[in-house]
């Protein structure tokens, strides 16, 4: 990724306001060149928003947004350098895979030899080579994706937003997808802006995330600086199972005062005693969720609040960690892993 030329996105005072309701309360954000950027957080959080602000679809009530040093915030969508790919893949049903793929060289006129060869290049990158003279209904879902993202790639826009795109597909296609998406991005070397609400899916793609929530931004870092320092007790809860020690619980288990939290894959359930540089907490089992690779165990502790400890199952069964509900456990944790969250507000707000 190289910044020296400036951003490939800056938004600077960005706002949205629909009516009485402010979608976007102002953002200032620079994406650079060749990043892989995910916008993640709820419904409502105001991140498609800012996406169809960059798009050229939504006007901002106040701000700018550039585009390589270029002023674009009044400028139609197809005056930006830019293409988007939605959730519903938006192909033509009577047109052929190839005809959909080079549907927007031909409105701009680019000659038959040049769209075949362009298109055939946008195909064989989305590994859909051969596929040009299948109808859009042929083919699966996944297919049908990655024909979208070759007819947005054909247009070689500077930068690729994509909104919710794999939304629609099922876990295990989703899954495929993201690793063959975050591939794509890295071969092609473009500007992906990819906004979603799956926060395993942010983090496996994304080179940094911005973390929405009530239209603001309430962290921007590399996936492990999110997941593993989170800025907020939203993040913390949202980015990952919400585990949170506060109050009177955080003094008796912790011995100080504040917001900490602590991620379940952390926590050891039983086990041997504490060292000394590990803190643990008496409580009684009262949910067990089996996962099948691993299973999720939420804890009343006895000192007051709930923690969920996650443990891998590689030497139990359903039956095994069924039996653990109700019973009483020790869990157990280095002190490194206790991270201090800032709080200059409600700290369970938004959850």
């Amino acid at each position: 990724m190289s910044t020296e030329a400036g951003p490939a996105i800056r938004l600077s005072g960005l706002r949205k306001t629909f009516g009485t309701v402010e979608a976007v309360a102002g953002i200032d954000l620079d994406i650079a060149d060749g990043e892989f950027f995910s916008m993640l957080g709820p419904s409502g959080s105001g991140k498609t928003t800012v996406l169809r602000m960059i798009a050229g679809f939504e006007l901002p009530t106040a701000g700018t947004v550039t585009l390589s040093d270029r002023d674009v915030t009044r400028l139609a969508p197809f005056e930006r350098n830019v293409n988007t790919v939605f959730q519903d893949y938006a192909l033509f049903p009577h047109m052929n895979v190839q005809a959909n793929v080079e549907y927007g060289l031909m409105v701009r006129k680019v000659g038959k030899a040049e769209r075949r060869q362009r298109a055939a290049e946008a195909l064989a990158t989305v590994r859909l080579e051969g596929y040009g003279d299948r109808k859009p209904t042929a083919l699966s879902g996944g297919q049908r994706q990655r024909v979208a993202l070759a007819r947005a790639l054909v247009n070689r826009p500077k930068v690729l937003l994509l909104d919710e795109p794999l939304g629609a597909l099922d876990l295990k296609l989703r899954e495929e997808m993201q690793v063959e998406l975050k591939a794509i991005q890295r071969e092609v070397g473009i500007t992906f802006v990819f906004v979603t609400h799956d926060q395993e899916e942010a983090l496996t793609m994304s080179d940094r995330i911005a973390v929405f929530n009530q239209g603001r931004i309430e962290q921007i870092g590399t996936p492990a600086e999110v997941y593993e320092r989170p800025a907020s007790a939203f993040v913390a809860g949202f980015v990952g199972t919400s585990n949170l020690l506060t109050g009177t619980t955080a003094e008796k288990v912790l011995g100080r005062a504040g917001v900490f939290s602590i991620r379940p894959e952390k926590i050891r359930l039983n086990g041997a005693a504490p060292s000394i540089d590990e803190i643990s907490a008496a409580g009684r089992v009262a949910e067990v969720i089996y996962a099948g690779p691993a299973t999720r165990f939420v804890v009343d502790l006895d000192a007051g609040g709930r923690l969920v400890a996650v443990q891998q199952n590689q030497q139990t069964s359903s039956a095994d960690v069924a039996a653990m509900r109700e019973r009483p456990v020790r869990l157990t944790w280095h002190a490194e892993h206790v991270v201090a969250v800032p709080v200059s507000e409600d700290p369970l707000k938004g959850e």
